[in-house]
C-alpha cells in the first residue's frame, strides 16, 4: 500500500460519502471546507483517479470511488473494532454491541428490548444510535454497526442485507385533542388545508405513503413540512394545528397518554414490516444472539398495528 495513504485521507472520504456534502462532512470532522477539500485532493492524487463529482445535488461517487470506498469503509471498521477490543480487554474482556435504530424502534420497541437484553448479557458494552434508514444501513454494512432494528427500505435500501421480521406496522395521522378535526368522520381530501408534517425523501415509509396520497386524489399538500424528528412533531402540533403522517411506533406513548389522537383514515396501504437487519457474510458473536433474543420476546408483546 502507498505509504502516503494516511487515516485522515480514510476519515475524509467515508465522512463525504456518508453525509452526501462536504458542508456536512466538515461538520462531523470539525474540519474547514480548504481542509477537507485539500485532504480530498491529496488522495485522489495518491490514486491517480477521481473518486467524486460535485453538483448542486451534492457529491456522487464515480466508479474508482465506490470501489475504494467500499474497502475503505471495511478498513475504518476493523479499526474500531481493534480499539473496542483494546478497551474490552482492560475492562475484563466484555463484548462490544453496536445497534442502530429507526426512530419509530427508538420510541417504542428498544426501551424495553435493552433492558431485557441488560437480564440476558449485563456485561456487554452496549452503544446504540438512532438515524435515518439510509445512514444506519450504510453504517452496517461498513461494519460500523452490528445490526440495525427498522422498517424494510426499497429493493436498492436493502441490497447485501439480511431481513427478519419482528412485526408488522403502520403509518398514522394524528394531532392534538383540541385540533378542529379531532372526532370528526374525515374523507382524505378533508387534510388539504391543513398544515401537514411529512416524511421526507429517502424516509422509509414516504414511498408507502405517497402511494397511498395518490390512490387518495391527493397531491402535495398546501403547507407540507418534511420531517421524520419525533421530538420537533411533538412540539410543533403543540403550537400550531397540524397534521403529522409517522409511523405509529414514534407517537404509541403519545396516543396511550392522549396527548396524540388518530385521524379515522384508512391508511392499510402504509403497513410494513418492521425487523432486523444485518450483514449475511458475518457470523453472529454471542451479544447478538442474545439481543436478537430479546428482540423478539419483546415484540410478541407489542399489539397488534
Amino acid at each position: 500500500m502507498d505509504r502516503r495513504i494516511k487515516f485522515r485521507h480514510i476519515e475524509a472520504l467515508t465522512a463525504i460519502a456518508r453525509q452526501g456534502s462536504l458542508k456536512a462532512a466538515c461538520q462531523e470532522l470539525h474540519l474547514s471546507q480548504p481542509a477537507l477539500s485539500k485532504t480530498l485532493k491529496e488522495l485522489e492524487d495518491i490514486l491517480g483517479a477521481v473518486l467524486m463529482t460535485r453538483d448542486r445535488g451534492g457529491v456522487r461517487m464515480t466508479p474508482e470511488g465506490e470501489v475504494f470506498l467500499e474497502f475503505a469503509s471495511q478498513s475504518l471498521a476493523a479499526l474500531r473494532r481493534g480499539f473496542d477490543g483494546v478497551a474490552a480487554l482492560k475492562q475484563g474482556g466484555a463484548e462490544v454491541l453496536r445497534v442502530g435504530s429507526l426512530p419509530s424502534v427508538a420510541a417504542r420497541l428498544m426501551p424495553q428490548a435493552v433492558a431485557r437484553f441488560r437480564q440476558l448479557s449485563p456485561d456487554t458494552r452496549l452503544h446504540l444510535r438512532d438515524g435515518a434508514h439510509g445512514a444506519l444501513t450504510s453504517d452496517l454494512r461498513a461494519g460500523g454497526l452490528d445490526m440495525v432494528i427498522g422498517r424494510m427500505g426499497t429493493a436498492s435500501m436493502m441490497t447485501g442485507l439480511s431481513f427478519t421480521q419482528l412485526y408488522q406496522e403502520r403509518v398514522v395521522c394524528v394531532t392534538t385533542p383540541d385540533h378542529p378535526l379531532a372526532g370528526q368522520t374525515l374523507a382524505p381530501g378533508d387534510l388539504s388545508d391543513w398544515a401537514v408534517l411529512y416524511p421526507p425523501e429517502g424516509a422509509a415509509i414516504r414511498p408507502l405513503l405517497d402511494r397511498w396520497c395518490v390512490a387518495q386524489g391527493l397531491g402535495p399538500f398546501r403547507d407540507q413540512i418534511e420531517c421524520v424528528s419525533g421530538a420537533f412533531g411533538r412540539n410543533y402540533l403543540r403550537h400550531a394545528q397540524a397534521l403529522w403522517f409517522i409511523s405509529e411506533g414514534v407517537v404509541a406513548q403519545d396516543l396511550a397518554d392522549g396527548r396524540l389522537l388518530t385521524l379515522p383514515l384508512d391508511l392499510g396501504l402504509t403497513a410494513g414490516p418492521v425487523g432486523l437487519m444485518t450483514r449475511p457474510d458475518t457470523a453472529p458473536s454471542r451479544s447478538q444472539q442474545l439481543f436478537t433474543r430479546a428482540l423478539t420476546e419483546i415484540s410478541a408483546q407489542l399489539p397488534e398495528s
